[in-house]
């Protein structure tokens, strides 16, 4: 089993940056593929951007595509979500979630740990 917890969230202008940070610990962190997903007041969770076990495949949602960039430390058991170019729409609780296995990285039904969120507000 393994822990996550998130940080990094907070209140941003349009346009700023946030980086969160998703940390570890228990079992191997990198033999987890990890994901993040965001969920916006009165909508369902979505698919942020996820990362394979070593980092060197990513793949994001087309709404952060080119804007956020996720990257994973596994020497400090950490994961990152790097946030530029940030919008209002983007006002969200993000949260991480990892799993040995994972067929469908954009389904959060893939992942068996989650931690408890951080949340982003950006302000127009």
């Amino acid at each position: 089993q393994v822990q996550l917890v998130e940080s990094g969230g907070g209140l941003v202008q349009a346009g700023g940056s946030l980086r969160l940070s998703c940390a570890a610990s228990g079992r191997t962190f990198s033999g987890y593929v990890m994901g993040w997903f965001r969920q916006a007041p009165g909508k369902e969770r979505e698919f942020v951007a996820a990362i394979s076990r070593s980092g060197r495949i990513t793949n994001y949602a087309d709404s952060v595509q080119g804007r956020f960039s996720i990257s994973r430390d596994n020497a400090k058991n950490t994961m990152y979500l790097q946030m530029n170019s940030l919008k209002p729409e983007d006002t969200a609780v993000y949260t991480c979630a990892g799993s040995t296995e994972v067929d469908d990285f954009r389904r959060p039904d893939e992942y068996d740990y989650w931690g408890q969120g951080t949340r982003v507000t950006v302000s127009s």
